[in-house]
């Protein structure tokens, strides 16, 4: 057995580490070696390895949730829970309530803002299938800069607003709409418009002419 393996192992038993609590871990290790003497110098850090949450969509409605939301979208994409990331609707009980009612029976809700999304989602279990809406394209951007491993965005309602030009039936922008937009897509974010599951998706492009 090699020192590393050796030291590996002592930092293993030093730290109690389980084997049920060691998968979710890995060992960095950093070392030098001097070639004339022969010596062998370095560190083994443990670091937390982030679980990754059973994300199945995340879409941009400036309505939030709705019945549109609750009852056309949550069953065909098998979500058990949805996850409002928005700043305002997280201390806001009235909003909270009145989204509560147009929730599926079958989805448990949440309402957190941006940075306690980031910084909580990971602890999320296999068992919760989460749809994450948000209001723009900024806070989805904010999250997925932060860590939440997002990988589609669906673009279903984005009204028409001063400083904003439609581009699609229920879509409309401003250049730092389309700026989020490019960026999420730089990033490796699809994206899609789409209102409803039964209507097929419009041409991305028409968000970035």
């Amino acid at each position: 057995m090699n020192q590393i393996s050796k030291k590996i192992i002592k930092i293993i038993k030093k730290n109690k580490l389980s084997t049920k609590i060691y998968k979710y871990y890995f060992v960095q290790i950093v070392y030098n070696i001097d070639t004339l003497k022969g010596d062998f110098q370095g560190r083994i850090i443990i670091k937390e390895e982030k679980e990754m949450p059973n994300i199945v969509l995340t879409r941009i409605d400036n309505r939030l949730v709705h019945g549109q939301v609750a009852t056309q979208w949550c069953g065909p994409i098998g979500a058990n829970l949805i996850l409002v990331a928005n700043d305002e609707v997280a201390g806001n009980k009235l909003r909270q309530g009145l989204m509560d009612m147009a929730a599926p029976s079958y989805a448990a809700m949440r309402y957190w803002t941006i940075e306690k999304t980031i910084s909580t989602i990971h602890k999320a279990s296999d068992k919760q299938h989460i749809f994450i809406v948000c209001e723009t394209p900024q806070d989805v951007l904010k999250l997925v800069e932060g860590g939440v491993p997002i990988k589609k965005v669906n673009i279903g309602n984005m009204h028409m607003a001063d400083g904003k030009r439609q581009v699609a039936g229920s879509v409309a922008v401003d250049d730092d709409d389309v700026a989020a937009f490019a960026k999420l897509r730089d990033l490796g974010v699809e994206l899609e418009i789409r209102r409803v599951p039964t209507e097929g998706a419009e041409n991305i492009e028409k968000l970035f002419k």
